[in-house]
C-alpha cells in the first residue's frame, strides 16, 4: 500500500488494470517519494514485442479506468522486468534503478 496525498493507493490494483492492455506483456507499479504528495505512483510497463504504444496513449487510455488519485505519476517502458530466482517480480530491483 502508498499512502499519497492522503488516500491508499494499492499498487496492485493497478497493476490489474494495466495488465489488461492487449500491448502489455508485463507491469509493475511501485510507490516513489513526492514532496507535494508524500508518495506518487510510478508504473513499470513491459510492451509486447512489435507494440507500437506511447505514454500519451497509454494515459488516456488508463484515465477512465482508475480514479484520479490512483493514477501513476509517470509511466516508464522497460525491455525486461527484474524476477527474483524463484520467480517473483523484484520490485525492490526496480525501485533502486532509479537512483
Amino acid at each position: 500500500m502508498v499512502v499519497s496525498a492522503g488516500e491508499n493507493v494499492y499498487p496492485i490494483e493497478i497493476e490489474q488494470v494495466l495488465i489488461n492492455h492487449p500491448q502489455i506483456a508485463d507491469v509493475a507499479v511501485i510507490g516513489v517519494c513526492d514532496e507535494a504528495f508524500g508518495h506518487r505512483l510510478k508504473a513499470f510497463v513491459l510492451p509486447v514485442k512489435n507494440a507500437d504504444i506511447t505514454k500519451e496513449e497509454l494515459f488516456v487510455w488508463l484515465r477512465p479506468r482508475v480514479a484520479r488519485f490512483q493514477l501513476p505519476k509517470d509511466i516508464t517502458f522497460v525491455d525486461n522486468m527484474p524476477y527474483t530466482p524463484l520467480g517473483k517480480l523484484d520490485k525492490k530491483q526496480l525501485k533502486e534503478s532509479l537512483r
